[in-house]
């Protein structure tokens, strides 16, 4: 056994334990990264989850270790702690079920918000996003009548993608609900993929997203839309993201729900390879939760949206997690019209085309996000 993979065979434990929490390990190499898998399985340790092409292992250890001289290793990336993530809703009380008041709904399928940002005028040029990959890197995606969920995973557990939560069902309806029910969604025939990487509390671990944009990238699937947050920072994960944009994924990420309060976006909001999109209100104004800070690409609606729910049903959420879908719907009906364009060219020409609102950069970025006109200056 070479030096570096002795060291850590030693450093990692085999189970997890109230003393031990999980982290991740990137090896500058291929060769050490492999020769590192083989050693840690010959002494009887099974990564929780490895990701090839980014040479990453993530094992359990104990929390009174620091890794120091590891991470110092030469022939280390990076060694960081599996950090936690949450998703950016903030719940509110109504649940609405599919047969109440249908034939008042049937008459106004578009909600204000999706009408808000200009989709439907451009559904006829755009095919309704048909064929267009977009993933929505969540808590699952639920059955329901206004979804077609083209197929999914789950890195947590390897089971079910289906939603023990609802957040990732209300996202995917706000980006792609069918309008063979209720409402309809920004980019309705896209192929939608559920990739849960949060659990039933709405929380995730780093590595697991991770892993949720490694099987979009292996599939061709180049929208992502990620409605969650990390207050700190993972180099890790700005990795992986950095390697999803260099290959041509436009990645739309929620800025967050801390207000004025807290001068910051989150990540992977903050991180520059990223749409960050704020949170407006009925009246084209930045919602109070939605986060300020450097780096907000945009904003579209985010206070009481009315969208798809476990069970069939429809309910209203407020938060970034519910702007953030917007964007992502867009950027699937810009390359329904236009297949060729770089992730890039999408966040230049949304931006370009917002609407000026009130509020400054930080607040709203370069303002409301308007669909028509982004895809009018293709």
């Amino acid at each position: 056994m070479n030096a570096l993979a002795r060291q850590l065979a030693l450093s990692v434990k085999r189970k997890p334990s109230i003393r031990t929490e999980r982290r991740n390990i990137v090896f500058r190499s291929p060769h050490d990264y492999r020769r590192c898998l083989r050693q840690l399985s010959a002494a009887g340790v099974r990564p929780i989850k490895k990701i090839d092409s980014l040479r990453m292992i993530c094992c359990h250890a104990d929390r009174g270790d620091d890794w120091k001289s590891l991470s110092a290793h030469p022939r280390v990336s990076l060694v960081e702690r599996d950090h936690k993530v949450r998703a950016h809703g903030l719940q509110e009380a109504s649940v609405y079920a599919a047969s109440t008041q249908q034939s008042t709904f049937v008459k106004s399928r578009v909600p204000w918000n999706i009408n808000r940002v200009k989709a439907p005028r451009i559904w006829p040029a755009a095919a309704f996003g048909n064929g267009v990959k977009v993933a929505i890197l969540d808590t699952g995606i639920a059955r329901h009548p206004d979804l077609d969920i083209a197929g999914g995973v789950n890195t947590i557990t390897g089971k079910s993608y289906a939603d023990d939560n609802g957040h990732g069902t209300h996202v995917a309806g706000i980006a792609a609900a069918t309008g063979r029910g209720r409402i309809y969604g920004v980019a309705p025939k896209v192929k939608l993929y559920a990739v849960k990487v949060l659990d039933a509390s709405g929380s995730g671990f780093v590595s697991d997203i991770v892993e949720g944009i490694e099987w979009c990238l292996a599939r061709g699937v180049r929208i992502m839309n990620m409605s969650f947050g990390l207050g700190g920072d993972s180099p890790l994960l700005r990795k992986a993201i950095q390697q999803a944009r260099r290959r041509g994924a436009v990645i739309v990420a929620s800025a967050g729900n801390f207000g004025a309060s807290f001068p910051l976006i989150e990540a992977p909001a903050r991180y520059p390879e990223t749409i960050a999109v704020a949170a407006t209100t009925r009246s084209n104004r930045a919602a109070s939760f939605s986060s300020r800070g450097n780096g907000i690409s945009l904003s579209a609606p985010g206070v009481s949206i009315y969208s798809t729910w476990l069970n069939g049903t429809y309910r209203r959420e407020s938060g970034t997690s519910m702007s953030a879908p917007h964007v992502t719907g867009a950027a699937a009906l810009l390359r329904a019209i236009r297949p060729k364009l770089t992730a890039t060219e999408v966040g230049i020409r949304l931006r370009k085309s917002a609407l000026r609102i009130p509020g400054g950069k930080k607040a709203v970025g370069s303002g409301l996000l308007q669909i028509e006109a982004a895809a009018h200056s293709l």
